[in-house]
């Protein structure tokens, strides 16, 4: 999956601003090329689990469609890790042929990795930011 270090850094601050909670939202694109990143609030407000908040994840679903892009990936973090999905992560993930992309923040840096999951399964794919 490709992801420019411009949408890479919307991606840090929101999740950033977040903290101590998880951050979370939508990545839009084509072919898998990221061209948009949607930040998403949290309405859970929790250190270790999300949901979306229904109204901003509906209004950025329209803007995708409106601008002919399919979701390519949702991102949201682990504050305190870890950094591949949890369990909770594997049984609710709904969005079959979308890639997670999980967040840590370690030593001043945001670690990103992307994953497939099928059947509560994972496996890793390529980041490449460009």
């Amino acid at each position: 999956m490709r992801i420019s270090p411009e949408l890479r850094e919307v991606m840090v601050e929101h999740l950033a601003a977040c903290l101590p909670e998880e951050g979370c939202g939508l990545l839009a694109g084509r072919d898998g090329h990221c061209s948009m990143v949607f930040p998403v609030k949290n309405e859970l407000h929790s250190p270790t689990t999300f949901r979306m908040d229904p109204q901003e994840q509906i209004w950025a679903f329209l803007q995708i469609e409106e601008r002919g892009l399919e979701l390519t990936a949702i991102f949201h973090s682990h504050p305190c890790g870890p950094q591949v999905p949890s369990s909770t992560d594997l049984a609710e993930f709904a969005y079959p042929g979308v890639i997670m992309m999980i967040s840590v923040p370690m030593n001043g840096e945001w670690i990103f990795r992307a994953f497939k999951i099928i059947d509560r399964t994972y496996s890793e794919i390529a980041l490449i930011w460009e």
